[in-house]
Order: structure tokens, then C-alpha cells, then sequence
């Protein structure tokens, strides 16, 4: 079980860090990267030796928390550091660099991006400026081209919502590409990174330590935060099925808590996703509309999901562009997997 993160809580934790981002939102992304050592450190915990995980705020991606709603690790070797995730605008990753230099003298080698959603790596131009040698940058091979495809978005919305004006050199794309698998060696540490196929998104990719069987499971596992859906909604179920198989004693989810081996978070996840696919397939038997399924499909009981009012009609909506072209008798949905202690499947 990992320790208690050691930073304020709720509103008033919320407030505390936007105001302490706001004044490098408003500066241009160089001179927020120039501020390092003057950077407020991210609070993060030691949930495994070498293993610092921060946790985001539950809430969407907005300017109220500085872009800070995803949670952002890294792990230490003998020789170099690798950063799993950099946070949703420049000064959130300029934070979390101050961060590993205040956790560890060691250098940062690897800066891996598990996918391409903005609240996971627009802070990724913190660790590129200041260091030498700089880090590599890791993601699956499909970041970036989703990147590519986003980045005039990304940047109009910085601009709109945080008054924060990046050009598009600003936007960091991996250098290494991982196109099934690959390890990374920290040095007396190796990492089993994954890529998946089209789950939450087209481009996940998680990573594992074996040394303490720590499983960073990204945005392919929320944890009282809604799911959201970007990718497939069967891909996702079926990512499930398999991340319940990696031998992991601690899970670190996208969003929410980290909490042991994962089996209750994963058991909640898919009950909401199983539900959602049984739901709109049975709107599409049915002959209803999109607005139609829209409006009669609601948020199953079981887990409080936050903020369902943002993500659950848009996961309707994807969903439903997903499965209306399936066959007209689909299979069924997957079975609920075994939990994790059941089978000692392969790594990431």
C-alpha cells in the first residue's frame, strides 16, 4: 500500500496550486522553463523504493488547477531517471522537474509519454531545455502522429483557457518509438514498457518495474474519475482483460488514487465500460438514434464516478460511432477477467 501523499487537500489544495502556477501560465513557455530553480517542487509520495508518484487533481483539465489533474511519476536507478508523464502545461512540468532534482541527484534520461492527451505532456518542454546530455523521449509509436493531429488545438486552447501562448516548437514528439514493447535501462532498474493496440486511445503505452511490481497503468485505468473514452471501447475491455494478468503488486492509474494490486479499480472500470457497450448495443438493436441513446443511456450504479456530468454522454457518443457498423448480432462482451493473483501473464 503506498503512502499518503504529503500535500494539501481538496479546494483548498486546489486553490493553493493554481495560484502558485498561475504566474508561469501567464509567461511564455521559455521564460517558464527558465524559472527552474526558483520552481515550486510537485508534492509526490514514495509509493515503492525509487518509485515517486504525483497525484493529480480529480478534475478536468482547466486553468482553476494549473493543468495539474493527471497523475506524474518517475523512477530512479543507479544511473539516470526516467519520468513517466510531465503534466498539462510548461510550468506543471518545470514543477515536477524540480521535484526529481530535489528527490535525486541522478540525471533524467528517458521522458516517456504513456499517450497524447495534453494533461500528460504539454509539460514535456520542461525537461528539454537545461540538461545535457538531454533525455530521450519515449511514447508508442502512434503519439505522434495523434500529437501532430491535435497540436492546433492543444495550442489554441492553452491560449483561450490559460492565457498561455506556445508555438508549435513548444511540443515535445518522442525520438524513440516503441512499436509492441521495449525496456529501458535506468541502471540496475529495467522498465517493460507496452504499447497497445486502440484502447482508451490509439495510443497507449504503459510501464512496469519489475523490481518493485509497479504497474503505471496511465488513462487505461481511472480511478474515481470517469473513464473516458477516446480510442475503442471493445480495444479497451480487451486491454483490461490482459493488464489483469501482469504480476503487479501496486497499480498506478491516469487519474485517482493508487491503491495495491488495482482488483477493485479494475473491477469498477469495467463494470461501467461493460455496461456502456451492453447499453448502446442494445440503443443500436433497438433502431435508436445518437441523440436518442444519448439522452436514455445514464450513468449505471455502482461506483461515484466524478465527473460523469463532463465524460459520460461523450462516451455515449463514441461508443456508439464505434458499434454501429458492427454486425447485426454481435458477440458478447468479454468476461470479467480473473483478478491479478490468478495468472502470472505477460508483462507490459
Amino acid at each position: 500500500m503506498p503512502g499518503r501523499p504529503r500535500k494539501p487537500q481538496g479546494a483548498w489544495r486546489a486553490r493553493l496550486l493554481a495560484g502558485a502556477l498561475a504566474a508561469m501560465l501567464m509567461a511564455p513557455a521559455a521564460a517558464a522553463v527558465a524559472a527552474g530553480a526558483a520552481t515550486a517542487a510537485l508534492a509526490v509520495t514514495e509509493v515503492r523504493p525509487g518509485v515517486f508518484v504525483h497525484f493529480g487533481m480529480l478534475q478536468d483539465w482547466a486553468p482553476e488547477n494549473g493543468g495539474d489533474v493527471a497523475n506524474l511519476a518517475f523512477v530512479t536507478g543507479s544511473r539516470c531517471v526516467a519520468v513517466i508523464d510531465t503534466g498539462g502545461t510548461p510550468a506543471v512540468g518545470e514543477a515536477l522537474r524540480a521535484a526529481v532534482a530535489r528527490a535525486t541527484p541522478l540525471p533524467v534520461c528517458y521522458v516517456i509519454n504513456t499517450h497524447a492527451h495534453p494533461d500528460h505532456l504539454l509539460g514535456n518542454v520542461a525537461f528539454r531545455s537545461g540538461a545535457e546530455p538531454p533525455p530521450r523521449f519515449v511514447a508508442s509509436a502512434r503519439l505522434a502522429p495523434a500529437l501532430a493531429a491535435r497540436a492546433t488545438s492543444y495550442l489554441n486552447a492553452l491560449a483561450r483557457d490559460f492565457g498561455l501562448r506556445l508555438e508549435a516548437r513548444d511540443l515535445v514528439y518522442p525520438d524513440i518509438a516503441v512499436e509492441r514493447t521495449a525496456q529501458l535501462d535506468l541502471g540496475g532498474r529495467v522498465l517493460d514498457l507496452r504499447a497497445w493496440p486502440t484502447a482508451h486511445t490509439d495510443n497507449d503505452l504503459t510501464v512496469y518495474d519489475p523490481q518493485t511490481r509497479t504497474l503505471f497503468a496511465s488513462d487505461l485505468l481511472f480511478v474515481r474519475h470517469m473513464p473516458a473514452l477516446d480510442g475503442s471501447l471493445r480495444g479497451w475491455l480487451a486491454a483490461m482483460a490482459e493488464l489483469r494478468q501482469v504480476p503487479a503488486s501496486l497499480v498506478v492509474p491516469g487519474h485517482g488514487p493508487a491503491d495495491g494490486d488495482g482488483r477493485a479499480a479494475f473491477d469498477a472500470q469495467f463494470a461501467y465500460l461493460d455496461s456502456l457497450l451492453r447499453a448502446v448495443r442494445t440503443a443500436l438493436r433497438e433502431g435508436l438514434s445518437l441523440p436518442q441513446a444519448v439522452e436514455r443511456i445514464g450513468v449505471p450504479g455502482g461506483a461515484p464516478w466524478l465527473l460523469a456530468d463532463r465524460f459520460h454522454r461523450r462516451n455515449v457518443t463514441a461508443a456508439y460511432a464505434e458499434l454501429e457498423w458492427e454486425d447485426n448480432a454481435p458477440a458478447p462482451s468479454p468476461p470479467a477477467p480473473a483478478g491479478p493473483g490468478a495468472a502470472t501473464g505477460a508483462r507490459p
